[in-house]
């Protein structure tokens, strides 16, 4: 990784689709029991909102490049308004929106006492995409598509990734020589065939396989369960590359007609590892689309994770950071 590469992911022109979100963290510390009822007071020292789900991830892409953008559903809502905010606080556009009448902002809280979360409160309706804004996105898509060199699918299973749009993106995306890439959901099993890269942890991947994880006490690279999950992905999925993040393990990389490739991890000390997989997917589509082989772009990728992990809550990675991982 070197300055030229960093030059490059600034001109990459991406845009993100899927489920967006507003994370609100209370931190604070505990000293007693509430009278109340059996559980803990917070006293609070301090609060924050960031941008979540596919949000957070075009936030990781808009600290290298300021071509990045948006697309997924708000309502009209003072979440939205702040979340609104933000976005523009970070230079994510987020011209291709949708706004919703009757569906919420999605939004996460999370009270946080001597880092481990004690609750979370979720405000969130499921509801999936309906045909009227499925030709909103065609429309939207279509319009900003001369101006993309990658899209990422990012899927929460909130309702705003269905067949149908994947359908309509990679069929837009294919016309105009778009790279796509998938962060998948669990919840939302869809056939991934048309894109370029799907990007599952060890959970999904397993899961998606229909394969029981014994986590076998073995390198990854040996990992015979791991390999056969792999190659029955690229099979299931009809997709040229599969990206399996592994934890404390590092990457898994799955070719067509490639040997596997894996990763080792780069994280020192892990203190949280949410938002890691946004970073993940946002890394390694930077780098595809400014011109990186599938090798180097997961390592980078590898890296980049290995700094957020080591950060509190839906943290991004800077460019200083990323360099610097390299040099140490």
């Amino acid at each position: 990784m070197t300055s030229a590469d960093l030059d490059r992911f600034r001109q990459t022109r991406i845009l993100v689709i899927g489920d967006v979100m507003l994370d609100h963290f209370v931190r604070g510390n505990v000293r007693r029991i509430s009278p109340e009822a059996p559980v803990p007071v917070v006293e609070v020292t301090e609060e924050t909102f960031n941008p979540g789900g596919a949000a957070n991830v075009a936030c990781n892409i808009a600290g290298f490049s300021n071509q990045v953008s948006l697309m997924g559903r708000i309502g009209r809502d003072h979440a939205a308004d702040h979340l609104g905010r933000l976005l523009q606080s970070e230079g994510v556009g987020t011209q291709s929106m949708l706004v919703s009448n009757t569906i919420p902002t999605i939004s996460k809280a999370r009270v946080v006492a001597r880092q481990q979360q004690i609750v979370r409160v979720d405000r969130e309706k499921l509801v999936a995409l309906t045909a009227e804004e499925l030709e909103e996105v065609e429309q939207k898509l279509s319009a900003a598509a001369g101006e993309l060199d990658a899209i990422i699918l990012e899927d929460y299973g909130k309702g705003f990734i269905t067949e149908p749009l994947m359908r309509s993106v990679t069929r837009i995306a294919q016309a105009s020589n778009i790279l796509v890439t998938v962060d998948p959901s669990p919840r939302n099993p869809l056939p991934w065939s048309g894109v370029s890269l799907v990007k599952p942890n060890r959970l999904e991947a397993f899961a998606a396989a229909g394969l029981e994880d014994h986590h076998l006490p073995v390198p990854a690279e040996q990992n015979e369960e791991l390999l056969r999950v792999g190659q029955t992905l690229l099979e299931r999925w009809d997709t040229p590359m599969a990206l399996v993040t592994l934890g404390e393990q590092g990457m898994m990389l799955f070719r067509r007609d490639e040997a596997p490739h894996h990763i080792p991890t780069r994280a020192r000390e892990v203190y949280d590892v949410s938002g890691a997989g946004d970073t993940a997917i946002a890394v390694l589509t930077m780098a595809l689309a400014s011109g990186m082989d599938p090798v180097q772009a997961a390592d980078v990728a590898n890296h980049a994770s290995g700094i957020v992990v080591g950060k509190l809550g839906t943290a991004c990675v800077t460019p200083e950071e990323l360099l610097a991982a390299y040099d140490s």
